[in-house]
C-alpha cells in the first residue's frame, strides 16, 4: 500500500481521526491516540495493510490488539519486569536482531520504479507456462451409492436414472434433487462447479472427456458407487493475459530483488573482512561429555 493510499483509507474509516492526539481507545489508564493509530498502522506488514486498505472496517480490531498489547505493556514496565537481568538479555538481543533485520531490508529494496513496464513484460513472456489454465470442465452428477443397495439395485437404478437424463427435454438437474444420493450436490441440481481436469478422478475424467456439450455420461462405477455425469460447459485450455497477473509478477520480481540485494550484500561484507574463528577457543567454552564409567560421584 502507498503512502498516499494509505492516508486516504484512514482518513475514510472515521473522522475521530482527524484530530491529532485525540484518543481514540483506551483501557484503564491506557490510551490509544489518533497519531498512534497512524504510526502503527504504517508499520504493519504488506498484507495487513493491504486487508486494511480492502476492508477499513477491520481497523477496530486493529486497533483493539494495539490497546490491548499496551495495556500488557504498562504492567510489565509499571513492575520493572524489563529490567530483570534474564529479560533485559533476551530485549537487547531481540533489538539487535530487529535492527540487523531491518537495516538488512532498507539496502536491499529495489527502487520504486522497479521492475518497468518492459521488465515485467518480459518476465511475463519468459514464465507464460507458468500462467497456463488446463482444460476444465463445469459437470453435474446424480449419485447412486452402494452403502444401502445391493451391487444389482444400485446399478439398476444408475441405469435407469441415465436412460431417464438422456431422455428428450429431460431435466437433469430436477432429477439430481430428487433422485442423486449425494444431498449437497443435488440441492445445486447435482452442479459441482468448474473442475480442471486433474481435479477429477480418473474414472469420471476420462468419461467427462468424451462428452460434447450437454451429453450424458453411462453410468460409471467408482468404489463408492455410481455416477451419471453431465457435462455442462467446456473452457479449452488458456493463458492467464498479462493484465490479470502483472502486479503479482511486479510484486515477485521486486522480491527477487531484494533477495539478490540482500545476498550481494552480504557476501560483499564477508570478502572485505573474512571472518576469523578461533576453534580452540569455542572448544573450551563446551565441557566435553563424561561418560557414566569415568564421572566422579
Amino acid at each position: 500500500m502507498t503512502a498516499r493510499c494509505l492516508a486516504v483509507a484512514l482518513l475514510a474509516l472515521s473522522s475521530s481521526l482527524a484530530a491529532a492526539g485525540e484518543v481514540v481507545a483506551r483501557i484503564g489508564p491506557t490510551e490509544v491516540t489518533s497519531e498512534e493509530v497512524r504510526s502503527y498502522v504504517a508499520t504493519l506488514g504488506d498484507e495487513e495493510r493491504a486487508a486494511l486498505e480492502k476492508d477499513p472496517s477491520l481497523l477496530p480490531q486493529v486497533v483493539r490488539t494495539y490497546l490491548v498489547r499496551k495495556a500488557v505493556l504498562r504492567e510489565a514496565t509499571t513492575k520493572r519486569y524489563d529490567q530483570t537481568p534474564a529479560v533485559k538479555a533476551q530485549l537487547d538481543r531481540v533489538r539487535d536482531q530487529a535492527l540487523a533485520e531491518l537495516y538488512l531490508q532498507s539496502i536491499s529494496q529495489p527502487p520504486r520504479e522497479y521492475p518497468s513496464d518492459a521488465q515485467v513484460e518480459a518476465a511475463y513472456e519468459v514464465n507464460r507456462a507458468a500462467f497456463a489454465v488446463p482444460r476444465q470442465f463445469r459437470v453435474a452428477q446424480i449419485f447412486v451409492s452402494t452403502e444401502k443397495r445391493t451391487a444389482d439395485e444400485a446399478r439398476r437404478r444408475a441405469e435407469e436414472l441415465a436412460r431417464r437424463a438422456r431422455a428428450k427435454g429431460a431435466d437433469f438437474a430436477a432429477l439430481a434433487r430428487a433422485d442423486t444420493d449425494e444431498k449437497g450436490a443435488g440441492a445445486r441440481g447435482g452442479e459441482l462447479g468448474w473442475l480442471a481436469e486433474e481435479q477429477m478422478v480418473p474414472g469420471i475424467r476420462a468419461t467427462v472427456a468424451t462428452l460434447a456439450k450437454d451429453g450424458v455420461s453411462d453410468p460409471i462405477k467408482l468404489e463408492d458407487g455410481w455416477h451419471v455425469v453431465k457435462l455442462l460447459d467446456l473452457r479449452q485450455p488458456s493463458t492467464r493475459p498479462l493484465a490479470e497477473v502483472r502486479d503479482a509478477i511486479a510484486a515477485q520480481l521486486r522480491v527477487e530483488r531484494a533477495k539478490a540485494g540482500r545476498q550481494a550484500y552480504l557476501a560483499r561484507l564477508l570478502e572485505d573482512a573474512p571472518p576469523a574463528i578461533n576453534e580452540l577457543a569455542l572448544s573450551k567454552l563446551v565441557a566435553p561429555a563424561r561418560s557414566p564409567a569415568t564421572a566422579t560421584p
